[in-house]
């Protein structure tokens, strides 16, 4: 994601010019990142950032594949990683 305009903006094929940061696709990773004001300190911004356009984008993500983190049937998270489990 990145910061255009004063809103936040998935930049999905990691193209968009500006400083990027990651966030993991789930709506409660989204909503502490917001409380914890995270948004513009990772993207050396100042002042608030509209987050609408990235919270219809993660509805769209999560009604597609779930929570994100949860691991499909084959046993690969939504990037096609495998799941480490910690012993």
């Amino acid at each position: 994601m990145v910061a255009l305009d004063g809103r936040l903006v998935a930049d999905t094929r990691r193209r968009l010019p500006g400083r990027g940061a990651w966030l993991h696709p789930g709506p409660d990773c989204l909503a502490k990142a917001e409380r914890r004001r995270a948004f513009p300190r990772a993207l050396r911004v100042h002042g608030t950032l509209d987050a609408a356009e990235l919270r219809e984008h993660l509805g769209q993500v999560t009604g597609k594949h779930g929570q994100g983190s949860v691991p499909g049937p084959d046993g690969t998270k939504e990037a096609g990683r495998p799941v480490m489990s910690q012993p």
